[in-house]
């Protein structure tokens, strides 16, 4: 299955730590070497970059990982692919607008039956079951809220309900925000920890990489990370449950439900 890395900060935040560990596992410490790709927002700005190729062997992934892009919630995404062909448009994480803002998703996993569910005002580019279950999820936001709703919890809500149901055709381990929020799902296994005060240093599991947070952070920042599998060999990851969906805002985690 592919892995799936996401980051939500309280203050723009590079992520070029936790990428060093990922990018490992496209081709050289793992098997996803079908592609990769990665979101960054700033502010109400977007900026992604994607590849077809191993992330390993990327001269686009060494550029990132040494580019200090600062950024408060990031989607990132490294593929082996099962449905669908190896090609740049088959590529997580895929984005489309939606009520103004930079919707952006990626998703491991298989949905039997997915290609079967109408669409309404998104069309996939590529061929994966993925990019069809995006599609067709913002086609039932729109849907339902012509503009973006000024509740919160109406708009989880939604997303929960339908998270839930495309999760009843398959694996569904997902990553998907627009600039404020990143919402997940697992269905097998996502993991996530937060760093904040007082910080430590952390090592890296796939390269011989260490930071001291203390030395790279001030006493108020706050940074939740979300992975496949954890990425550090001395820090604390707490392990998502299947059904577990919750939402990430500003580093901390607003909410946890279960469906």
């Amino acid at each position: 299955m592919c892995e799936l890395l996401g980051m939500s900060a309280n203050v723009p935040t590079d992520i070029c730590f936790s990428f060093s560990g990922l990018i490992k596992r496209g081709g050289e410490t793992g098997s996803h070497k079908d592609g990769w790709g990665i979101a960054f927002y700033e502010g109400k700005g977007y900026r992604s970059f994607h590849d077809p190729i191993a992330s390993a062997d990327s001269e686009v992934a060494k550029f990132i990982q040494q580019y200090s892009i600062k950024s408060t919630q990031v989607i990132c995404h490294i593929r082996k692919a099962n449905r669908g062909r190896v090609c740049l448009e088959n590529t997580h994480p895929f984005s489309r607008e939606l009520w103004g803002q930079v919707w952006s998703f990626a998703h491991n996993g298989q949905l039997k039956g997915i290609k079967k569910k109408p669409l309404n005002g998104y069309l996939p580019i590529g061929t994966t079951d993925s990019e069809y279950a995006f599609c067709w999820m913002l086609g039932r936001l729109r849907a339902e809220f012509s503009n973006k709703p000024t509740s919160k919890v109406k708009l989880r809500k939604l997303i929960q309900t339908l998270y839930t149901e495309i999760a009843q055709l398959g694996v569904f381990n997902v990553l998907m925000g627009d600039a404020d929020n990143l919402y997940t799902y697992c269905t097998t296994k996502l993991s996530w920890l937060t760093r904040q005060a007082p910080f430590v240093e952390a090592k890296l599991l796939d390269a011989d990489i260490c930071v001291d947070f203390k030395k790279e952070t001030s006493s108020t920042d706050v940074v939740t990370v979300i992975a496949t599998e954890p990425l550090t060999s001395n820090e604390e990851w707490t392990k998502m449950v299947a059904g577990e969906f919750s939402v990430f805002c500003l580093g901390k985690k607003e909410f946890t439900g279960f469906g």
